[in-house]
């Protein structure tokens, strides 16, 4: 099945500690149904101190399902995700205005 949230999509919290905040996506775990948003769903992480790191407690963003973000549209409002096709290439779109969102 084709992925409708990538890496790099600006997506929006619909629930959660979250709701409502926006940020982009930094990685997608298909398999597991989660996505890691910079400067979401964050917790702090005890890490002990090495050679290429200080260690402490350290904020780190953690995996958010996938069904509790929604990509952000043109007019800056949530909105699903739709596949069409555009010529013979397979490409997404948004709902809410027809906007195709892959250049």
């Amino acid at each position: 099945m084709a992925a409708k949230l990538r890496k790099g999509d600006k997506v929006i919290v619909l629930a959660g500690k979250d709701k409502g905040r926006t940020g982009t996506i930094s990685s997608v775990d298909p398999k597991a149904g989660k996505a890691v948003v910079d400067g979401i769903n964050m917790a702090i992480r005890a890490t002990r101190q090495s050679q290429n790191s200080q260690g402490g407690r350290i904020p780190k963003a953690m995996p958010i399902d996938l069904s509790n973000i929604a990509i952000v549209d043109a007019n800056g409002k949530a909105t699903r995700v739709g596949f069409k096709m555009d010529g013979d290439k397979k490409v997404r779109f948004a709902k809410t205005t027809g906007d195709v969102i892959d250049a």
